[in-house]
């Protein structure tokens, strides 16, 4: 019975495909241009010389947003490594300060020995024992010379030790200033790549009357119901079984709600989303701390198997994992394409996949 209805749905997700292909221009199903998943096509028929040109717009633009998301990534993992640098700078600031308290604590306390010590006319407490006429005296004062020189002792050794580390808390935060103006340099260079990139696409889309953009968006659609369809052609639906957890619905819930909210790059919400900003924010949001960046989930999470993926699940794209998006079950997932467009649901197979992360690993 479970076979059928997979089967069933499968044939459904494929009318839809089929059936957006013939739809009119609209909001796109899924990001612009996709190529198709590894080991399958997805050409687009090509009705003359108009449509071979607006083919060569739509694999230029693709590029161009490609090279953006990119660009993207590395300035969102710049400034989350600005993140942690500035928070080890405050933590290193703050033993600095501890620490110069304490030593001014144990100055203090040095001081006070050296002025007993001028109060008893300079004598040192050998001295006074030795004038000592009482045995019982000598004995006594003599432990606590002995108490009295391993304090003194222990004095000047946290003295020392505290002027040490303060030396090196200072170096340590000298070195976390150097590395946050490399990544600020990092972060405006990547910063520049993008607007640079997005700056020649909008120019590229700005020079196209607006029938032409309307039969562009056509193909756009056309080519990603058609790596969708070939997707599902291969049966992979039957084979995702998985539920998801309480967390992963929680986050699904989240990443759906924002649907139709713009992308903008560098953002994690709570009006506008990139791709890894709306994924990682979607999973803080249920609970669990995330790494910012595709390429950090893509590295950092457990990997799990497509046919294994579950609700909730993060489904990394290309080669350079430079995209992200959140599986929801139904060989969907929910995602923010790329910059003049919203969080939407798109077909998993529209892009290639380079494979699937868990954030929640260790739930059952």
């Amino acid at each position: 019975m479970e076979t059928a209805k997979r089967g069933l749905l499968t044939t459904a997700v494929t009318v839809v495909c089929a059936v957006t292909v013939l739809a009119l221009p609209g909001t796109a199903f899924a990001a612009p241009a996709p190529p198709p998943s590894p080991g399958t096509t997805a050409s687009v028929t090509v009705v003359g010389d108009q449509d071979e040109e607006l083919e060569a717009v739509r694999e230029k633009l693709d590029k161009l947003y490609r090279a953006a998301a990119v660009a993207t990534e590395e300035y969102n993992a710049a400034e989350e490594k600005a993140r942690q640098q500035s928070a080890q700078i405050v933590r290193l600031a703050k033993k600095i300060v501890e620490g110069r308290e304490r030593l001014d604590e144990l100055k203090a306390r040095a001081g006070a020995a050296a002025a007993a010590q001028y109060r008893g006319g300079g004598l040192p407490p050998e001295a006074h024992l030795m004038l000592s006429d009482d045995p019982q005296d000598f004995l006594d004062g003599a432990g606590r010379v002995r108490q009295g020189e391993h304090a003194a002792k222990g004095l000047l050794g946290e003295m020392t030790r505290t002027q040490q580390d303060l030396e090196q808390y200072a170096q340590d935060a000298e070195a976390q200033m150097t590395k946050l103006e490399a990544g600020r340099k990092t972060k405006a260079e990547a910063q520049k790549k993008i607007e640079k990139r997005i700056e020649a696409a909008e120019k590229v889309e700005s020079e196209l009357e607006q029938v032409e953009k309307e039969r562009l968006a056509l193909l756009e659609k056309r080519a990603a119901a058609e790596a969708q369809a070939s997707w599902l052609g291969s049966g992979i639906l039957d084979e995702i079984r998985g539920k998801a957890t309480e967390q992963g619905a929680k986050a699904v819930a989240y990443a759906t709600a924002q649907i139709g909210k713009p992308y903008q790059w560098g953002a994690e919400g709570p009006n506008t989303y990139d791709c890894s900003g709306l994924t990682s924010q979607a999973w803080i949001s249920a609970g669990r701390g995330m790494p910012r960046t595709s390429q950090a989930q893509w590295k950092q999470l457990k990997r799990v198997d497509i046919e294994d993926m579950r609700p909730g699940d993060l489904v990394i794209y290309f080669d350079d994992a430079s995209h992200v998006g959140m599986y929801v079950g139904d060989g969907m997932i929910v995602h923010a394409p790329r910059p003049g467009r919203t969080v939407t649901l798109a077909g998993a197979g529209t892009m290639p996949i380079l494979g699937v992360v868990r954030p929640d690993a260790d739930a059952n």
